[in-house]
């Protein structure tokens, strides 16, 4: 369950990333996709 908890984290925080890059709003993008690599690494 905990497992699950980290990969719709990393999920909600890549899906962010996409709808900012789109929107042209690039530096959240990036910080949005920092978060989710940060969530990943608990994926390990």
């Amino acid at each position: 369950m905990p497992r699950a908890a980290w990969i719709v984290t990393v999920l909600i925080a890549l899906i962010t990333a996409a709808m900012l890059l789109l929107a042209g709003y690039t530096g959240y993008a990036i910080l949005s996709v920092a978060v989710g690599g940060s969530a990943a690494i608990n994926l390990l």
